[in-house]
Protein backbone atom coordinates (compact mmCIF):
# COMPACT_ATOMS: atom_id res chain seq x y z
CA UNK A 1 0.00 0.00 0.00
CA UNK A 2 2.84 2.40 0.74
CA UNK A 3 4.23 1.79 -2.75
CA UNK A 4 0.79 2.48 -4.25
CA UNK A 5 0.58 5.74 -2.31
CA UNK A 6 4.09 6.65 -3.41
CA UNK A 7 3.25 5.94 -7.06
CA UNK A 8 0.04 7.96 -6.93
CA UNK A 9 1.80 10.83 -5.15
CA UNK A 10 4.57 10.81 -7.74
CA UNK A 11 2.07 10.91 -10.63
CA UNK A 12 0.15 13.73 -8.95
CA UNK A 13 3.37 15.64 -8.38
CA UNK A 14 4.30 15.32 -12.05
CA UNK A 15 1.22 17.21 -13.22
CA UNK A 16 1.19 19.97 -10.57
CA UNK A 17 3.17 22.52 -12.65
CA UNK A 18 1.02 21.71 -15.69
CA UNK A 19 -2.29 22.52 -14.00
CA UNK A 20 -3.57 25.87 -15.31
CA UNK A 21 -3.68 28.62 -12.71
CA UNK A 22 -1.10 27.16 -10.33
CA UNK A 23 0.92 30.18 -9.13
CA UNK A 24 4.69 30.00 -9.75
CA UNK A 25 5.17 30.62 -6.02
CA UNK A 26 3.56 27.26 -5.19
CA UNK A 27 5.84 25.49 -7.65
CA UNK A 28 8.83 27.17 -5.98
CA UNK A 29 7.49 26.10 -2.59
CA UNK A 30 7.30 22.51 -3.87
CA UNK A 31 10.91 22.85 -5.02
CA UNK A 32 11.85 23.64 -1.43
CA UNK A 33 9.79 20.69 -0.15
CA UNK A 34 11.76 18.40 -2.45
CA UNK A 35 15.12 19.86 -1.38
CA UNK A 36 14.23 19.47 2.29
CA UNK A 37 12.93 15.93 1.70
CA UNK A 38 16.29 14.81 0.28
CA UNK A 39 17.98 15.87 3.52
CA UNK A 40 15.21 14.34 5.64
CA UNK A 41 15.54 10.96 3.87
CA UNK A 42 19.15 10.80 5.03
CA UNK A 43 18.07 11.72 8.55
CA UNK A 44 15.51 8.89 8.56
CA UNK A 45 18.37 6.43 8.07
CA UNK A 46 20.75 8.24 10.43
CA UNK A 47 18.44 9.18 13.30
CA UNK A 48 15.13 7.37 12.93
CA UNK A 49 16.59 3.96 12.08
CA UNK A 50 20.26 4.21 13.06
CA UNK A 51 19.53 5.98 16.36
CA UNK A 52 22.17 8.73 15.92
CA UNK A 53 20.66 12.16 16.54
CA UNK A 54 22.30 14.82 14.38
CA UNK A 55 21.80 18.56 14.48
CA UNK A 56 24.42 19.09 11.79
CA UNK A 57 22.73 18.28 8.48
CA UNK A 58 22.49 21.94 7.42
CA UNK A 59 26.30 21.99 7.51
CA UNK A 60 26.47 19.23 4.91
CA UNK A 61 23.88 21.04 2.78
CA UNK A 62 26.29 23.97 2.96
CA UNK A 63 29.19 21.72 1.87
CA UNK A 64 27.34 20.85 -1.32
CA UNK A 65 26.16 24.41 -1.96
CA UNK A 66 29.49 26.14 -1.35
CA UNK A 67 31.50 23.56 -3.31
CA UNK A 68 29.48 24.01 -6.47
CA UNK A 69 29.24 27.78 -5.96
CA UNK A 70 33.02 28.24 -5.61
CA UNK A 71 33.97 25.86 -8.42
CA UNK A 72 31.36 27.19 -10.87
CA UNK A 73 31.87 30.91 -10.25
CA UNK A 74 35.55 31.18 -9.33
CA UNK A 75 37.15 28.40 -11.38
CA UNK A 76 34.70 28.06 -14.29
CA UNK A 77 33.73 24.44 -13.70
CA UNK A 78 30.68 23.07 -15.49
CA UNK A 79 27.82 22.90 -12.91
CA UNK A 80 27.28 19.17 -13.43
CA UNK A 81 30.99 18.47 -12.99
CA UNK A 82 30.86 20.08 -9.56
CA UNK A 83 28.30 17.53 -8.31
CA UNK A 84 30.67 14.51 -8.00
CA UNK A 85 33.33 16.82 -6.56
CA UNK A 86 30.85 18.09 -3.96
CA UNK A 87 29.89 14.50 -3.11
CA UNK A 88 33.53 13.45 -2.71
CA UNK A 89 34.43 16.46 -0.56
CA UNK A 90 31.36 15.95 1.63
CA UNK A 91 31.99 12.21 1.95
CA UNK A 92 35.62 12.76 3.01
CA UNK A 93 34.67 15.50 5.46
CA UNK A 94 31.79 13.44 6.87
CA UNK A 95 34.08 10.44 7.30
CA UNK A 96 36.57 12.50 9.30
CA UNK A 97 33.86 14.24 11.33
CA UNK A 98 32.04 10.95 11.88
CA UNK A 99 35.19 9.14 12.97
CA UNK A 100 35.68 11.79 15.65
CA UNK A 101 32.08 12.47 16.66
CA UNK A 102 30.52 9.00 16.53
CA UNK A 103 32.81 7.78 19.28
CA UNK A 104 30.68 9.97 21.57
CA UNK A 105 27.59 8.46 23.18
CA UNK A 106 24.41 9.63 24.84
CA UNK A 107 23.70 13.36 24.67
CA UNK A 108 27.32 14.12 23.73
CA UNK A 109 26.72 13.00 20.12
CA UNK A 110 23.98 15.55 19.27
CA UNK A 111 25.93 18.23 21.17
CA UNK A 112 28.96 17.37 19.04
CA UNK A 113 26.99 17.78 15.80
CA UNK A 114 25.67 21.14 17.04
CA UNK A 115 29.27 22.27 17.62
CA UNK A 116 30.31 21.25 14.09
CA UNK A 117 27.34 23.05 12.52
CA UNK A 118 27.95 26.26 14.47
CA UNK A 119 31.65 26.13 13.55
CA UNK A 120 30.83 25.78 9.86
CA UNK A 121 28.38 28.69 10.02
CA UNK A 122 30.91 31.07 11.53
CA UNK A 123 33.77 29.88 9.33
CA UNK A 124 31.70 30.52 6.20
CA UNK A 125 30.58 33.87 7.57
CA UNK A 126 34.02 35.14 8.52
CA UNK A 127 36.43 33.92 5.84
CA UNK A 128 37.04 35.82 2.63
CA UNK A 129 37.29 32.49 0.79
CA UNK A 130 33.54 32.07 1.31
CA UNK A 131 32.85 35.82 0.78
CA UNK A 132 31.79 36.15 4.41
CA UNK A 133 28.12 36.86 5.13
CA UNK A 134 27.61 38.48 1.73
CA UNK A 135 27.99 35.03 0.18
CA UNK A 136 28.63 34.04 -3.42
CA UNK A 137 26.34 35.16 -6.23
CA UNK A 138 26.16 34.66 -9.98
CA UNK A 139 25.99 30.85 -9.79
CA UNK A 140 25.01 29.56 -13.25
CA UNK A 141 21.72 27.64 -13.60
CA UNK A 142 21.67 23.94 -14.39
CA UNK A 143 20.82 22.77 -17.88
CA UNK A 144 19.88 19.37 -19.31
CA UNK A 145 20.41 18.64 -23.03
CA UNK A 146 20.76 22.34 -23.65
CA UNK A 147 17.51 23.20 -21.83
CA UNK A 148 18.07 25.73 -19.06
CA UNK A 149 16.54 24.90 -15.68
CA UNK A 150 16.47 28.51 -14.57
CA UNK A 151 12.68 28.41 -14.40
CA UNK A 152 11.46 26.88 -11.11
CA UNK A 153 8.88 24.73 -12.93
CA UNK A 154 11.61 23.07 -15.03
CA UNK A 155 13.92 22.60 -12.05
CA UNK A 156 10.98 21.08 -10.18
CA UNK A 157 11.09 17.94 -12.32
CA UNK A 158 14.80 17.45 -11.70
CA UNK A 159 14.28 17.80 -7.95
CA UNK A 160 11.34 15.37 -8.13
CA UNK A 161 13.51 12.79 -9.91
CA UNK A 162 16.29 13.17 -7.32
CA UNK A 163 13.77 12.72 -4.47
CA UNK A 164 12.41 9.56 -6.12
CA UNK A 165 15.92 8.15 -6.67
CA UNK A 166 16.88 8.94 -3.06
CA UNK A 167 13.78 7.13 -1.75
CA UNK A 168 14.35 4.10 -3.99
CA UNK A 169 18.05 3.87 -3.14
CA UNK A 170 17.32 4.18 0.58
CA UNK A 171 14.67 1.47 0.46
CA UNK A 172 17.11 -0.77 -1.39
CA UNK A 173 19.77 -0.08 1.23
CA UNK A 174 17.48 -0.89 4.15
CA UNK A 175 16.29 -4.09 2.45
CA UNK A 176 19.75 -5.67 2.44
CA UNK A 177 22.47 -7.25 4.53
CA UNK A 178 23.86 -3.80 5.36
CA UNK A 179 20.33 -2.55 6.01
CA UNK A 180 19.80 -5.15 8.72
CA UNK A 181 23.03 -4.01 10.35
CA UNK A 182 21.80 -0.39 10.22
CA UNK A 183 18.49 -1.36 11.83
CA UNK A 184 20.39 -3.10 14.61
CA UNK A 185 22.38 0.01 15.56
CA UNK A 186 19.70 1.60 17.72
CA UNK A 187 18.76 -1.28 20.03
CA UNK A 188 20.58 -4.40 18.86
CA UNK A 189 24.18 -3.29 18.45
CA UNK A 190 25.61 -5.79 20.97
CA UNK A 191 23.84 -8.72 19.33
CA UNK A 192 24.82 -7.55 15.84
CA UNK A 193 28.50 -7.27 16.80
CA UNK A 194 28.34 -10.79 18.24
CA UNK A 195 27.53 -11.95 14.69
CA UNK A 196 30.34 -10.05 13.00
CA UNK A 197 28.84 -6.61 12.31
CA UNK A 198 31.42 -3.84 12.63
CA UNK A 199 29.10 -1.36 14.31
CA UNK A 200 31.48 1.59 14.13
CA UNK A 201 32.03 1.21 10.39
CA UNK A 202 28.29 0.91 9.83
CA UNK A 203 27.67 4.03 11.93
CA UNK A 204 30.25 6.00 9.94
CA UNK A 205 28.75 4.79 6.66
CA UNK A 206 25.25 5.88 7.70
CA UNK A 207 26.64 9.27 8.79
CA UNK A 208 28.36 9.71 5.42
CA UNK A 209 25.27 8.53 3.49
CA UNK A 210 23.05 11.11 5.19
CA UNK A 211 25.71 13.79 4.60
CA UNK A 212 25.97 12.98 0.89
CA UNK A 213 22.19 13.27 0.44
CA UNK A 214 22.35 16.62 2.21
CA UNK A 215 25.16 17.73 -0.12
CA UNK A 216 23.09 16.79 -3.19
CA UNK A 217 20.27 18.93 -1.80
CA UNK A 218 22.76 21.78 -1.29
CA UNK A 219 24.01 21.45 -4.87
CA UNK A 220 20.46 21.79 -6.22
CA UNK A 221 19.70 24.63 -3.81
CA UNK A 222 22.72 26.65 -4.97
CA UNK A 223 21.72 26.40 -8.63
CA UNK A 224 18.10 27.16 -7.87
CA UNK A 225 18.89 30.26 -5.79
CA UNK A 226 21.97 31.15 -7.90
CA UNK A 227 23.51 32.53 -4.71
CA UNK A 228 24.62 31.13 -1.36
CA UNK A 229 25.40 32.68 2.02
CA UNK A 230 25.71 31.14 5.50
CA UNK A 231 22.12 31.91 6.64
CA UNK A 232 20.38 28.75 5.26
CA UNK A 233 23.01 26.52 6.88
CA UNK A 234 22.69 27.58 10.50
CA UNK A 235 21.68 25.44 13.46
CA UNK A 236 18.03 26.52 13.16
CA UNK A 237 17.88 24.88 9.72
CA UNK A 238 19.33 21.64 11.14
CA UNK A 239 16.63 21.63 13.83
CA UNK A 240 13.94 22.07 11.18
CA UNK A 241 15.29 19.12 9.19
CA UNK A 242 15.07 16.97 12.30
CA UNK A 243 11.53 18.19 13.00
CA UNK A 244 10.49 17.18 9.49
CA UNK A 245 11.65 13.65 10.16
CA UNK A 246 9.91 13.47 13.55
CA UNK A 247 6.61 14.84 12.20
CA UNK A 248 6.53 12.56 9.15
CA UNK A 249 7.69 9.41 10.93
CA UNK A 250 11.30 8.98 11.96
CA UNK A 251 11.57 5.32 10.94
CA UNK A 252 9.74 5.60 7.61
CA UNK A 253 11.27 6.75 4.34
CA UNK A 254 7.98 8.16 2.90
CA UNK A 255 7.56 10.03 6.19
CA UNK A 256 10.54 12.20 5.22
CA UNK A 257 8.65 13.58 2.23
CA UNK A 258 5.44 13.92 4.23
CA UNK A 259 7.20 15.73 7.07
CA UNK A 260 9.07 18.05 4.70
CA UNK A 261 5.80 19.01 3.03
CA UNK A 262 3.91 19.62 6.27
CA UNK A 263 6.64 21.62 8.00
CA UNK A 264 7.37 23.75 4.91
CA UNK A 265 3.72 24.53 4.17
CA UNK A 266 2.78 25.28 7.78
CA UNK A 267 5.79 27.53 8.26
CA UNK A 268 5.03 29.43 5.08
CA UNK A 269 1.37 29.95 5.96
CA UNK A 270 2.21 31.06 9.48
CA UNK A 271 4.59 33.70 8.12
CA UNK A 272 1.70 35.13 6.12
CA UNK A 273 -1.11 34.69 8.63
CA UNK A 274 0.36 35.83 11.95
CA UNK A 275 1.32 39.40 10.94
CA UNK A 276 -2.26 39.87 9.75
CA UNK A 277 -3.66 38.59 13.05
CA UNK A 278 -1.33 40.49 15.38
CA UNK A 279 -0.51 43.43 13.17
CA UNK A 280 3.13 43.27 14.22
CA UNK A 281 6.34 42.14 12.62
CA UNK A 282 8.33 39.44 14.39
CA UNK A 283 9.08 35.73 14.59
CA UNK A 284 5.75 34.76 16.11
CA UNK A 285 5.47 31.92 13.62
CA UNK A 286 8.28 30.08 15.42
CA UNK A 287 6.26 30.03 18.66
CA UNK A 288 3.00 28.91 17.03
CA UNK A 289 4.89 26.47 14.83
CA UNK A 290 6.41 24.86 17.92
CA UNK A 291 2.99 24.59 19.59
CA UNK A 292 1.49 22.92 16.52
CA UNK A 293 4.37 20.45 16.40
CA UNK A 294 3.99 19.54 20.09
CA UNK A 295 0.26 19.00 19.55
CA UNK A 296 0.90 16.77 16.52
CA UNK A 297 3.47 14.74 18.38
CA UNK A 298 1.01 14.19 21.24
CA UNK A 299 -1.46 12.73 18.74
CA UNK A 300 1.11 10.77 16.73
CA UNK A 301 4.34 10.17 18.70
CA UNK A 302 5.69 7.92 15.93
CA UNK A 303 4.90 10.48 13.25
CA UNK A 304 2.03 10.90 10.83
CA UNK A 305 3.02 8.29 8.24
CA UNK A 306 2.33 5.24 10.49
CA UNK A 307 -0.99 6.86 11.45
CA UNK A 308 -1.97 7.24 7.80
CA UNK A 309 -0.92 3.69 6.95
CA UNK A 310 -2.56 2.01 9.98
CA UNK A 311 -5.86 1.12 8.19
CA UNK A 312 -3.91 -0.60 5.41
CA UNK A 313 -1.41 -2.46 7.61
CA UNK A 314 -3.20 -5.84 7.65
CA UNK A 315 -3.72 -5.83 3.89
CA UNK A 316 -0.08 -4.90 3.35
CA UNK A 317 1.03 -7.70 5.72
CA UNK A 318 -1.02 -10.24 3.76
CA UNK A 319 0.61 -9.20 0.49
CA UNK A 320 4.05 -9.23 2.11
CA UNK A 321 3.46 -12.78 3.37
CA UNK A 322 2.33 -13.94 -0.08
CA UNK A 323 5.41 -12.38 -1.67
CA UNK A 324 7.69 -13.93 0.96
CA UNK A 325 6.19 -17.36 0.34
CA UNK A 326 6.71 -16.88 -3.40
CA UNK A 327 10.38 -15.97 -2.83
CA UNK A 328 10.80 -18.92 -0.48
CA UNK A 329 9.51 -21.29 -3.15
CA UNK A 330 12.20 -20.12 -5.59
CA UNK A 331 15.42 -22.09 -5.74
CA UNK A 332 18.63 -20.37 -4.71
CA UNK A 333 22.15 -21.67 -4.28
CA UNK A 334 22.83 -22.70 -0.65
CA UNK A 335 25.50 -20.96 1.39
CA UNK A 336 28.81 -22.69 1.94
CA UNK A 337 29.30 -24.40 5.31
CA UNK A 338 32.40 -24.84 7.45
CA UNK A 339 33.94 -28.26 7.55
CA UNK A 340 33.28 -29.53 11.11
CA UNK A 341 36.42 -30.20 13.20
CA UNK A 342 37.16 -33.82 14.09
CA UNK A 343 35.04 -34.93 17.02
CA UNK A 344 36.96 -34.75 20.28
CA UNK A 345 39.44 -32.08 19.16
CA UNK A 346 39.89 -29.34 21.76
CA UNK A 347 38.09 -26.21 20.54
CA UNK A 348 37.94 -23.88 23.51
CA UNK A 349 40.41 -23.55 26.35
CA UNK A 350 39.84 -21.05 29.16
CA UNK A 351 42.84 -20.65 31.49
CA UNK A 352 42.67 -18.75 34.79
CA UNK A 353 39.96 -16.38 33.56
CA UNK A 354 39.17 -13.49 35.89
CA UNK A 355 36.86 -10.49 35.63
CA UNK A 356 36.61 -7.76 38.26
CA UNK A 357 34.13 -4.90 38.37
CA UNK A 358 35.75 -2.60 40.89
CA UNK A 359 35.88 -4.57 44.13
CA UNK A 360 33.49 -7.28 42.83
CA UNK A 361 35.11 -10.39 41.33
CA UNK A 362 32.51 -11.78 38.92
CA UNK A 363 34.73 -14.56 37.52
CA UNK A 364 37.56 -15.85 39.68
CA UNK A 365 40.40 -17.82 38.02
CA UNK A 366 38.16 -20.26 36.11
CA UNK A 367 39.51 -23.03 33.84
CA UNK A 368 37.26 -24.62 31.18
CA UNK A 369 37.85 -26.68 28.06
CA UNK A 370 35.34 -27.73 25.41
CA UNK A 371 35.89 -30.31 22.65
CA UNK A 372 34.25 -30.63 19.23
CA UNK A 373 30.86 -32.33 19.40
CA UNK A 374 30.74 -32.11 23.20
CA UNK A 375 27.59 -31.02 25.03
CA UNK A 376 28.56 -29.25 28.26
CA UNK A 377 26.42 -27.35 30.75
CA UNK A 378 27.47 -24.46 32.94
CA UNK A 379 25.19 -24.22 36.00
CA UNK A 380 25.05 -22.29 39.23
CA UNK A 381 22.88 -19.90 41.21
CA UNK A 382 21.99 -16.43 39.95
CA UNK A 383 25.02 -14.16 40.12
CA UNK A 384 27.48 -17.03 39.91
CA UNK A 385 29.23 -15.47 36.87
CA UNK A 386 27.88 -17.68 34.09
CA UNK A 387 26.76 -14.92 31.72
CA UNK A 388 29.95 -12.98 32.42
CA UNK A 389 31.88 -16.08 31.34
CA UNK A 390 29.98 -16.07 28.04
CA UNK A 391 30.72 -12.37 27.55
CA UNK A 392 34.42 -12.92 28.20
CA UNK A 393 34.65 -15.89 25.84
CA UNK A 394 32.85 -14.11 22.99
CA UNK A 395 34.71 -10.80 23.30
CA UNK A 396 31.81 -8.66 24.49
CA UNK A 397 33.78 -7.96 27.68
CA UNK A 398 37.53 -8.03 28.20
CA UNK A 399 38.97 -10.13 31.07
CA UNK A 400 41.00 -8.66 33.92
CA UNK A 401 43.33 -11.66 33.77
CA UNK A 402 43.62 -15.10 32.19
CA UNK A 403 43.55 -16.43 28.67
CA UNK A 404 40.94 -17.68 26.18
CA UNK A 405 42.11 -19.89 23.32
CA UNK A 406 40.01 -21.11 20.40
CA UNK A 407 41.77 -23.85 18.51
CA UNK A 408 45.32 -22.61 18.06
CA UNK A 409 44.42 -18.91 18.41
CA UNK A 410 44.56 -16.66 21.44
CA UNK A 411 41.28 -14.71 21.39
CA UNK A 412 41.59 -13.15 24.85
CA UNK A 413 41.48 -9.51 23.71
CA UNK A 414 39.78 -10.06 20.37
CA UNK A 415 36.62 -7.95 19.78
CA UNK A 416 33.31 -9.77 19.42
CA UNK A 417 32.96 -9.18 15.68
CA UNK A 418 36.31 -10.95 15.04
CA UNK A 419 35.55 -13.78 17.47
CA UNK A 420 32.36 -14.42 15.47
CA UNK A 421 34.44 -14.99 12.31
CA UNK A 422 36.08 -18.02 13.93
CA UNK A 423 32.81 -19.90 14.35
CA UNK A 424 31.64 -18.95 17.84
CA UNK A 425 27.96 -18.04 18.09
CA UNK A 426 25.72 -17.29 21.05
CA UNK A 427 22.34 -16.16 22.26
CA UNK A 428 21.76 -13.83 25.22
CA UNK A 429 20.36 -14.26 28.71
CA UNK A 430 17.75 -11.62 27.93
CA UNK A 431 16.50 -11.92 24.35
CA UNK A 432 18.13 -9.29 22.13
CA UNK A 433 15.93 -9.26 19.05
CA UNK A 434 15.72 -6.10 16.94
CA UNK A 435 12.40 -4.25 17.30
CA UNK A 436 10.46 -3.50 14.15
CA UNK A 437 12.11 -6.33 12.21
CA UNK A 438 10.49 -9.60 11.23
CA UNK A 439 11.55 -12.96 12.61
CA UNK A 440 13.32 -13.90 9.39
CA UNK A 441 15.25 -10.61 9.24
CA UNK A 442 16.35 -11.09 12.85
CA UNK A 443 17.56 -14.59 12.00
CA UNK A 444 19.25 -13.49 8.76
CA UNK A 445 21.50 -11.06 10.63
CA UNK A 446 23.17 -14.16 12.08
CA UNK A 447 24.45 -14.90 8.57
CA UNK A 448 25.97 -11.42 8.18
CA UNK A 449 29.51 -12.76 7.80
CA UNK A 450 28.37 -15.30 5.22
CA UNK A 451 27.43 -12.51 2.82
CA UNK A 452 29.78 -10.05 1.11
CA UNK A 453 27.62 -7.50 -0.70
CA UNK A 454 28.49 -3.97 0.37
CA UNK A 455 26.36 -0.84 0.58
CA UNK A 456 26.92 0.27 -3.02
CA UNK A 457 25.62 -3.01 -4.42
CA UNK A 458 22.69 -2.73 -2.02
CA UNK A 459 21.86 0.83 -3.15
CA UNK A 460 21.72 -0.32 -6.78
CA UNK A 461 19.89 -3.55 -5.82
CA UNK A 462 22.66 -5.70 -7.27
CA UNK A 463 22.71 -7.93 -4.19
CA UNK A 464 19.48 -9.83 -4.85
CA UNK A 465 21.12 -13.18 -5.57
CA UNK A 466 23.08 -13.08 -2.32
CA UNK A 467 20.03 -11.85 -0.40
CA UNK A 468 18.05 -14.84 -1.69
CA UNK A 469 20.79 -17.18 -0.42
CA UNK A 470 20.85 -15.51 3.01
CA UNK A 471 17.06 -15.67 3.26
CA UNK A 472 17.08 -19.33 2.24
CA UNK A 473 19.56 -20.09 5.03
CA UNK A 474 17.44 -18.17 7.54
CA UNK A 475 14.33 -20.15 6.55
CA UNK A 476 16.25 -23.42 6.85
CA UNK A 477 17.29 -22.58 10.41
CA UNK A 478 13.77 -21.44 11.34
CA UNK A 479 12.46 -24.76 10.09
CA UNK A 480 15.09 -26.58 12.16
CA UNK A 481 13.90 -24.91 15.35
CA UNK A 482 10.20 -25.31 14.51
CA UNK A 483 9.36 -21.68 13.73
CA UNK A 484 9.00 -21.78 9.94
CA UNK A 485 5.41 -20.56 10.18
CA UNK A 486 6.43 -17.46 12.16
CA UNK A 487 8.98 -16.12 9.66
CA UNK A 488 7.04 -13.01 8.60
CA UNK A 489 5.78 -12.00 12.05
CA UNK A 490 7.37 -9.13 13.91
CA UNK A 491 9.92 -10.77 16.18
CA UNK A 492 8.88 -8.98 19.38
CA UNK A 493 5.25 -10.05 18.90
CA UNK A 494 6.23 -13.64 19.79
CA UNK A 495 6.03 -15.03 23.31
CA UNK A 496 9.28 -14.70 25.26
CA UNK A 497 10.07 -18.41 25.04
CA UNK A 498 9.71 -18.38 21.27
CA UNK A 499 11.85 -15.27 21.03
CA UNK A 500 14.62 -17.26 22.67
CA UNK A 501 14.23 -19.96 20.02
CA UNK A 502 14.50 -17.28 17.33
CA UNK A 503 17.85 -16.39 18.89
CA UNK A 504 18.93 -20.03 18.62
CA UNK A 505 18.01 -19.98 14.91
CA UNK A 506 19.98 -16.74 14.50
CA UNK A 507 23.03 -18.34 16.10
CA UNK A 508 22.73 -21.39 13.84
CA UNK A 509 22.59 -19.08 10.81
CA UNK A 510 26.23 -18.14 11.47
CA UNK A 511 27.32 -21.76 10.83
CA UNK A 512 29.04 -22.17 14.22
CA UNK A 513 31.47 -24.81 15.40
CA UNK A 514 30.92 -23.72 19.03
CA UNK A 515 27.49 -22.65 20.24
CA UNK A 516 27.05 -20.83 23.54
CA UNK A 517 23.43 -20.87 24.72
CA UNK A 518 22.34 -18.85 27.74
CA UNK A 519 19.06 -20.25 29.17
CA UNK A 520 17.56 -21.22 25.77
CA UNK A 521 14.80 -23.32 27.39
CA UNK A 522 13.48 -20.52 29.63
CA UNK A 523 9.78 -19.99 29.01
CA UNK A 524 9.33 -23.11 26.86
CA UNK A 525 6.64 -25.75 27.38
CA UNK A 526 7.54 -29.42 27.92
CA UNK A 527 7.17 -30.44 24.26
CA UNK A 528 9.15 -27.40 23.10
CA UNK A 529 11.95 -28.30 25.52
CA UNK A 530 11.98 -31.84 24.18
CA UNK A 531 12.25 -30.54 20.61
CA UNK A 532 15.10 -28.21 21.62
CA UNK A 533 16.94 -31.06 23.35
CA UNK A 534 16.59 -33.20 20.21
CA UNK A 535 17.97 -30.36 18.08
CA UNK A 536 20.97 -29.88 20.38
CA UNK A 537 21.74 -33.61 20.33
CA UNK A 538 21.60 -33.53 16.52
CA UNK A 539 23.97 -30.57 16.41
CA UNK A 540 26.34 -32.36 18.76
CA UNK A 541 26.27 -35.42 16.51
CA UNK A 542 27.19 -33.15 13.58
CA UNK A 543 30.33 -32.00 15.43
CA UNK A 544 29.08 -28.69 16.87
CA UNK A 545 30.31 -28.12 20.44
CA UNK A 546 27.67 -26.65 22.77
CA UNK A 547 28.19 -24.85 26.07
CA UNK A 548 24.83 -24.42 27.76
CA UNK A 549 23.70 -22.29 30.70
CA UNK A 550 20.37 -23.51 32.04
CA UNK A 551 18.44 -23.59 35.32
CA UNK A 552 16.15 -26.49 34.39
CA UNK A 553 18.08 -29.39 35.96
CA UNK A 554 15.95 -32.10 34.34
CA UNK A 555 16.77 -30.57 30.95
CA UNK A 556 20.49 -30.34 31.80
CA UNK A 557 20.93 -33.74 33.42
CA UNK A 558 19.16 -35.57 30.61
CA UNK A 559 21.06 -33.80 27.84
CA UNK A 560 24.65 -32.96 28.74
CA UNK A 561 27.72 -35.18 28.91
CA UNK A 562 29.53 -32.95 31.38
CA UNK A 563 28.42 -30.32 33.89
CA UNK A 564 30.49 -27.41 35.25
CA UNK A 565 29.20 -25.74 38.43
CA UNK A 566 30.02 -22.13 39.33
CA UNK A 567 29.36 -20.34 42.61
CA UNK A 568 30.38 -16.78 43.52
CA UNK A 569 32.48 -16.54 40.36
CA UNK A 570 34.56 -19.67 41.04
CA UNK A 571 34.35 -23.17 39.65
CA UNK A 572 32.83 -25.34 42.37
CA UNK A 573 32.74 -28.72 40.64
CA UNK A 574 32.97 -30.45 37.27
CA UNK A 575 32.00 -33.92 36.09
CA UNK A 576 29.31 -36.17 34.60
CA UNK A 577 25.68 -35.24 35.45
CA UNK A 578 25.21 -38.19 37.82
CA UNK A 579 28.32 -37.30 39.85
CA UNK A 580 27.33 -33.61 40.00
CA UNK A 581 23.84 -34.53 41.22
CA UNK A 582 25.42 -36.41 44.19
CA UNK A 583 28.11 -33.84 45.00
CA UNK A 584 27.42 -32.51 48.55
CA UNK A 585 28.96 -29.08 47.83
CA UNK A 586 26.82 -28.66 44.72
CA UNK A 587 23.68 -29.77 46.56
CA UNK A 588 24.33 -27.27 49.32
CA UNK A 589 25.19 -24.37 47.01
CA UNK A 590 22.69 -24.86 44.21
CA UNK A 591 20.68 -28.05 43.75
CA UNK A 592 19.18 -28.09 47.24
CA UNK A 593 18.01 -30.93 49.45
CA UNK A 594 15.34 -32.07 46.94
CA UNK A 595 18.10 -33.16 44.55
Amino acid sequence: MSRLFASLAFLAALVVPLVPGVPPFWVTLLDYVGLYAIVAIGLVVLTGIGGMTSFGQAMFVGFGAYTTAILATRYGFSPWLTLPIAIIITAVAATLIGAITLSLSGHYLPVGTIAWNISFYYIAGNLDFFRRYDGISGIPPLSVFGISLLDSARLYYLILIVVALAMIATRNLLDSRIGRAIRALKTGAVAAEAFGVDNFRVRVFVFVYAAVLAAVSGFLYAHMQRAVNPSPFNIEASIEYLLMVVVGGASHVPGALLGAGIVTLIKDQLQNLLPKLFGLEGNYEIIVFGMILVFMLQLAPEGLWPLIMAPFRRRASTRKLAKAQEIAAQESEPLLHRAPPPRGRKLLEVIGLRKSFGGLVAVNDVDVDIRAGELVSLIGPNGAGKTTMFNLITGIEQPSAGQVRFGERDITSMPARLVARLGLARNFQHARLIPGMSVIDNVAIGAHLRGHAGPFRALARLDREEEARLEREARIQLERVGLAGEAEREALSLALGRQRIVEVARALCSDPVLLLLDEPAAGLRHQEKAALAALLRKLSDEGVAILLVEHDMDFVMGLCERVIVMNFGSKLAEGPPAAIARNPAVIEAYLGAVA
